[in-house]
């Protein structure tokens, strides 16, 4: 199936650029000081969700400390872009390495992010050299934030499944000129990235992924005899027992919980942190301890949830799991396997990802996968947290294909 546009539907890249109207921050800082908070937790971890000692320093130093305005300005300091695909305005970044051989790179953020999370490696892929690499390492990056997201506008009708944003992303590059690309993806971006490397759009030469999000469907199929492999498994039973519940809701419900995202900052920020015990707790500590890990600091996490404050986000980003959930269900009735990943896949392991997928579990949804690596730290919002070590990994998964 290919994506089709209206004949009446511009074609055009228009410049694209934040302007924040000042009355939407002192909103958000009124908002923040006339919170009403829940009693404490009655437990010492984090079993009964985000606890309270988190939560009134995040919204704190967020109503103090954070500058929403030097985000701004780092943003529309970067090429900035939209298009309008399949009716939906679409916000992207775009930014040209100096190095004309580059190899054209789109890169997928996934929920509760944004293209804040990939931002400290736009250095590192566009401008190696400066980095530690080779200038034939060098991408020519494009980041677009997926429809619903940040600054990009939320479809209007339903289906905007994984597979039609693939569409889009194939269609953004070919309005970009660009006939040979790669793409990469973590949580969201995982899916929308899998689902480009099985429509094989032309061009595409490779995907990276660094969420084996097939895992979920497969997970009774897959390998269990190794210490890694069951650790894997305990690692699914525990997401999907006790670490479920913004999927779940999202999945099902994302109208209903959308009404809190949008009317409260902090309703917002905890959903946001509530995704997964490794994250949680690093960002914990960066608010509590002051001790934040590589660069989930206060302010980058602060950047990422002002984002969806400003941009009205949270119900419209949360719709992507209703599709995902009723296209699964879907897929499982027909009984038919999807098709096969037509291009070299990459995939690089985490350990501190909802599940760390062994060698085994990667071969069995993506057999012959071309480059693997389990690398000794970060965890799921892997860009975000060590950009350095993500770009050598993406160079290093598409270094074959130049």
């Amino acid at each position: 199936m290919s994506l089709i546009t209206d004949s009446r539907e511009s074609t055009t890249v228009r410049p694209f650029r934040i302007a924040t109207p000042e009355e939407d921050l002192t909103d958000l800082r009124r908002r923040l000081a006339h919170t009403r908070l829940p009693s404490r937790e009655l437990v010492e971890d984090r079993s009964q969700g985000v606890q309270s000692a988190a939560i009134q320093e995040i919204a704190r130093y967020w109503a103090s400390d954070h500058d929403w305005r030097a985000c701004e300005a780092r943003l529309n300091a970067l090429p900035q872009f939209s298009t309008t695909i399949d009716g939906v305005d679409i916000h992207f970044i775009h930014v040209p390495s100096s190095h004309q051989d580059a190899l054209p790179l789109i890169m997928t953020h996934g929920w509760p992010g944004s293209v804040v999370e990939l931002l400290d490696t736009i250095g590192p892929l566009t401008d190696p050299v400066a980095h530690g690499g080779r200038p034939e390492d060098a991408f020519h990056l494009v980041l677009p934030s997926l429809p619903g997201y940040g600054y990009s506008a939320s479809p209007t009708e339903l289906g905007w499944d994984s597979g039609r944003i693939a569409r889009a992303w194939a269609e953004l590059m070919a309005r970009l000129g660009y006939t040979r690309y790669v793409a990469q993806g973590g949580d969201v971006g995982a899916d929308v990235t899998d689902a480009m490397g099985r429509q094989g759009p032309e061009g595409l030469l490779g995907i990276h992924v660094n969420l084996l999000a097939g895992a979920l469907g497969l997970k009774d199929q897959l390998p269990n005899d190794t210490d890694q492999e069951r650790a894997a498994h305990v690692a699914v039973t525990t997401f999907t027992t006790d670490g479920f519940g913004y999927f779940l809701e999202q999945s099902t419900r994302p109208q209903t919980i959308g009404y809190a995202l949008l009317d409260s900052p902090v309703a917002l920020a905890a959903w946001m942190l509530d995704h997964d015990t490794d994250s949680y707790e690093k960002i914990r500590r960066a608010f509590v301890d002051g001790a934040p890990v590589g660069n989930l600091t206060r302010d980058t996490v602060l950047d990422n949830i002002t984002l969806y404050w400003l941009t009205g986000t949270g119900a419209s980003a949360a719709r992507w799991y209703w599709e995902f959930g009723r296209f699964v269900a879907g897929a499982q009735a027909s009984g038919q396997p999807p098709p096969a990943v037509s291009v070299p896949v990459g995939f690089t392991t985490f350990p501190g990802e909802l599940w760390a997928a062994p060698r085994s579990w990667v071969d069995a949804v993506y057999p012959g996968v071309a480059y693997f690596n389990e690398v000794d730290r970060g965890g799921h919002f892997a860009a975000w947290e060590e950009p350095e070590l993500f770009a050598r990994e993406v160079r290093a998964a598409f270094a074959g294909l130049r």
